[in-house]
Parts: structure tokens; sequence; C-alpha cells
């Protein structure tokens, strides 16, 4: 049986990129300190980790083993009486932008960007308040779809934990976390926020197409 081809993201070190082999990798890494590099079965899911950020990956599997039918038919489809958020970030910080979108149609029904700089995080993590405050002025009992389980941690925790430092350059973006928390600080909600089942449904609806 042939060896299932792999492909690594280097994020931190001497050349950060994707690369098609272990040793490519391991010289785009060797002796820098803290490098952070992951291996992926797809080019599809190493491009869009590269333009995602390290933390999202840290510690999960890269597994893209299909599901059985009867996982399918346990997990079911979706709930289409929702919305769905992403968010899409060209780098680490890079310029990032995020929308909501009806799960059905795909129609936009907010977004926000692009932002000079900032990660795919902090976008997931807006996205979602925008989407609960959205569906809270609009009175519905929609829920929320993300495939973000950071962005869905933050917002119940109501904090945004990331490691970007705010700078002139990303004020804005760090005045809109601010309002987020604030938001979810002096308002209460019944929506429901769920993970999009990437594996079984495919990329989210809200996704900016950026492979």
């Amino acid at each position: 049986m042939a060896k299932k081809s792999k492909f690594y993201v280097v994020w931190k070190g001497k050349r950060p990129g994707v690369y098609t082999t272990w040793s490519d990798c391991k010289a785009a890494i060797s002796g820098y300190k803290g490098a952070q590099y992951k291996s992926f079965a797809t080019f599809d899911m190493a491009k869009k980790a590269y333009n995602s950020d390290y933390e999202s990956y840290k510690g999960k599997k890269s597994s893209t083993a299909r599901l059985t039918p009867e996982q399918l038919q346990k997990i079911g489809k979706p709930n289409y009486h929702s919305i769905s958020v992403d968010a899409a970030s060209s780098g680490n910080p890079g310029i990032m932008e995020y929308q909501g979108v009806d799960t059905k149609t795909g129609k936009v029904l907010f977004k926000q960007g692009p932002f000079q700089q900032g990660t795919n995080n902090i976008g997931e993590f807006l996205a979602i308040v925008h989407g609960l405050a959205f569906l809270k002025q609009q009175k519905s009992d929609r829920i929320i779809y993300t495939d973000s389980r950071t962005a869905m941690s933050w917002v119940r925790k109501k904090t945004c934990n990331t490691k970007l430092v705010e700078t002139p350059k990303n004020k804005d973006l760090f005045d809109l976390v601010r309002r987020a928390l604030d938001w979810l600080d002096k308002n209460t909600y019944n929506t429901t926020i769920v993970k999009w089942e990437t594996k079984a449904w495919g990329e989210i609806p809200a996704d900016f197409g950026r492979k």
C-alpha cells in the first residue's frame, strides 16, 4: 500500500510556509526556537491552516477520515433555521474580515472588514457576538453555527484571549473587541451557538473560500 502523502505548515520558523516533504519542513524549523508547525493530510487543509493561526490547530488531530453512514445518520442534517458565521485572515496576524450569512440561502446578513491586522480567532469571536446582537435585535429564535471551538469558548467565558498586541495599526479592531466584550457583559441571550460539523456537511456556508 502506498504511503499517504502529508503537507506541512510552518507558522513560525526560518521560512514560514506550506511544505510537501518533511525534509523541507525540518529545514525550515531546525534550530529555530519556538517553531510552530503541524502536518496535514491534504493541501487544502494545510493552506487553510496557514492562513489561520497555530493556536487553532495546536494539539488537535489532523484527521480527514471519512465518516461512516452510521456517524452521518447520528449527526443528521444542519438546522437551516439558523445563521452561519466565519472569518478569514490572510496571515497571522494579517488582513482579516468576518461575516454572517443565512445558512440555507447563503445571503450575507452582515460583514465587517477588512481589518489591516487581525487573527482568525478574533474574527470568529467577533462574528459570533455580532450574530448574537443581530438575532437579538431581530427578535429571532434562530441558532448560530460556527466552525471555531476557540471562539465558542471565548464567547462563553466573555473574554477574547488573543495574544495579539494592540498597536495603532489594529486599534480599530481592538475597539470592536472592547465593544463586543461590553455587549456580552450587558446583555443576555437565548441563542444557541452550535459547532458546524464540517466532516459531515462540508465547509460552513459563511466560509470565504480561501483554500
